[in-house]
């Protein structure tokens, strides 16, 4: 599915883009064009090459052949993988390593964010002994203070509880709100449609199908997502 960058304001495109691992074809996209401008949601089966796909958007990998662009240039990205690992130090100097990259980050920044995401009470507990959500509340806030253009987050609520998960759904709307771009992937298909407003279903490698959240659910194209689709919905 192609389509045309004239009804997007902001939009990552890629063109003849493969990256392999081991001799193996991991990720075969010809061509593509991602909307920047709405939240945008990576959706597909295990092993489906979606992690990948945003550590390409981000730079930390690239391709082996082919081209990724933005159409506002080089842009400031911000990627938050599932299970960042803390050092044992207190949850305030875990968030405060943003500072190593950028030195203009100042203490009453850091406090304000603590505050944002809810842990200023746990500010001096050490960070490796929260729990998961609230050390994934950390890692979202190293992204907040990082101000990118765009943030990526891979599974950014799994093996949440619901209320920690509300949590962290708000923070990543406070993120588009702030003027941050989000893509984002998951397997809870509720949390897609309550989140994002466009959809890239990725299988094999490719990307198979892409569109607004409110189509694609309601009447998917192809069989590869209708296959999907049916598959996590009688699994949840």
């Amino acid at each position: 599915m192609v389509n045309s960058t004239e009804e997007f304001k902001r939009f990552i495109e890629l063109k003849d883009v493969i990256v392999k691992s081991d001799g193996r074809i991991i990720l075969d996209i010809p061509h593509a064009v991602i909307p920047a401008d709405r939240i945008c949601a990576f959706i597909g089966p295990n092993g489906a090459g979606k992690t990948t796909l945003l550590k390409l958007l981000d730079g930390l990998l690239k391709p082996d052949s082919g081209s990724i662009t933005h159409s506002n240039g080089t842009i400031k990205s911000s990627l938050v993988l599932h299970h960042t690992p803390m050092i044992k130090a207190s949850a305030r100097v875990n968030i405060s390593m943003v500072r190593d990259a950028d030195s203009s980050i100042g203490s009453a920044q850091i406090d304000v964010v603590m505050g944002q995401i809810g842990l200023s009470h746990l500010a001096n507990s050490p960070a490796h002994k929260l729990s998961a959500g609230e050390r994934q509340k950390l890692c979202l806030g190293r992204a907040i203070l990082q101000q990118p253009g765009l943030v990526l987050l891979d599974e950014p609520t799994a093996n949440l509880d619901p209320n920690t998960t509300e949590q962290v759904e708000e923070i990543i709307r406070q993120f588009k709100l702030q003027g941050s771009d989000v893509i984002f992937t998951s397997h809870q298909l509720a949390q897609v449609q309550r989140l994002a407003e466009f959809v890239v279903f990725i299988d094999q490698g490719e990307i198979k199908e892409k569109g607004p959240v409110g189509p694609f659910f309601s009447n998917p194209q192809t069989q590869a997502a209708q296959h999907y689709l049916y598959q996590e919905l009688v699994a949840g």
